[in-house]
């Protein structure tokens, strides 16, 4: 089982996307035309010293991103089981789910990022060593509770976000014990309250796009759970003012192929390795704390034909048997209908896994999410 990632801001270096604008020439060109500006000069280049400037690093990243996935799937020709995208890079991830076209992704990704870079005096700094209850009660005791939480990047990682002088009064706060404190190279206080007005005005902007059914489960930042179709609107524009779920999106896909019995590979899309980088990262403090799950045997439920001789749904105390008995008997792609609801023309997008640790579901193609197998049965 494999997930693509897509890095978002802060992954960004001058030299990055090297040869890709030349090996795909007509999407670099629309590219310009859409920019009003030489995105492979940008890149390779800056001559004005722009690629680090908000307006200018989110069309950039996106493009490198969606050039090499595009290169990525020319060089392999498969697609993954999953993605998912840090900030930013979720934009990518949508790209690579169908959602929309190169051309509407850039779009959408140049308004954002012209409206986030009219959000001055902001900062933002990581916090290592230090829980998310530490951190939050450091911050309200000393009165600073308009610090918000931005980026939960690994179980001892978050960023932390607000004015510049609120951010500047909180570093001696975590300069005690282990903790520790990075000031960013951000102009903006990124994914917090003070986003709010980007949000909105993005919301309104992203109502002028027809979005597609997802045709690859996308990890949401704002949920850290896939998205829903008649939401991804809404989660898009909350995911400038919302909090950057990471650490619990790796986690949650990392326990999707545990739970199927597979171990789930990250594979980074894009420039740099800062999210293979957080994998690892979690990966390591997950089993130091105990907490990693173990790939194990899946089960094999003999009972599985008499599944397809009735054609319903048999119950199961254990998730794990129900989704190996659903997987022996039915094969990606199965035609099935839904017992709670009018939608009675799904097909399944890939194999059943258990989900949260006790939900037996399958992602169906039409619908672009997930139904338990209990409320699904084969059509035929």
């Amino acid at each position: 089982m494999k997930t693509y990632m897509f890095p978002g801001q802060g992954s960004q270096k001058k030299g990055m996307g090297g040869e890709l604008f030349d090996q795909f020439a007509e999407l670099t060109k629309r590219a310009d035309q859409i920019l009003g500006y030489s995105i492979k000069e940008l890149c390779l280049a800056d001559p004005r010293q722009e690629l680090g400037q908000t307006q200018f690093t989110q069309p950039a990243l996106y493009v490198v991103n969606a050039l090499s996935y595009f290169k990525k799937i020319e060089e392999t020709g498969e697609k993954p089981d999953f993605v998912v995208g840090h900030s930013l890079g979720e934009f990518n991830a949508l790209l690579a789910a169908d959602c929309f076209s190169f051309e509407s992704g850039l779009k959408l990704v140049k308004k954002r990022g012209e409206l986030m870079s009219k959000v001055s005096g902001g900062g933002m700094a990581a916090v290592s060593n230090a829980s998310k209850a530490e951190i939050q009660s450091i911050l309200a005791d000393n009165g600073l509770s308009n610090v918000n939480l931005a980026n939960f990047n690994t179980p001892s990682q978050i960023v932390i976000s607000g004015m510049k002088e609120d951010v500047d009064k909180a570093k001696p706060l975590f300069a005690e014990g282990n903790m520790m404190f990075h000031p960013l190279n951000t102009s903006g206080a990124f994914h917090s309250i003070y986003m709010e007005p980007s949000k909105k005005k993005f919301a309104t902007y992203l109502k002028k796009f027809k979005l597609a059914d997802l045709q690859i489960p996308v990890i949401s930042n704002v949920t850290a759970q896939p998205y829903i179709v008649d939401e991804i609107m809404d989660k898009l524009s909350s995911q400038i003012a919302s909090s950057v779920l990471w650490s619990a999106s790796v986690q949650q896909l990392i326990d999707i192929g545990v739970k199927a019995g597979e171990e789930m590979e990250f594979v980074e899309i894009g420039h740099g390795n800062v999210l293979t980088g957080l994998v690892r990262k979690i990966v390591r403090e997950l089993k130091k704390a105990g907490n990693m799950p173990k790939v194990e045997k899946v089960e094999t439920v003999e009972k599985a034909p008499s599944i397809l001789q009735t054609r319903e749904p048999i119950r199961f105390d254990n998730a794990q048997a129900q989704v190996a008995a659903w997987n022996k008997a039915y094969p990606v792609g199965t035609k099935v209908k839904s017992l709670n609801s009018d939608y009675d023309a799904l097909e399944t997008r890939t194999e059943a896994v258990v989900l949260f640790g006790h939900r037996a579901a399958v992602y169906m193609t039409s619908y672009n999410g997930y139904f338990d197998l209990n409320e699904v049965a084969p059509i035929g």
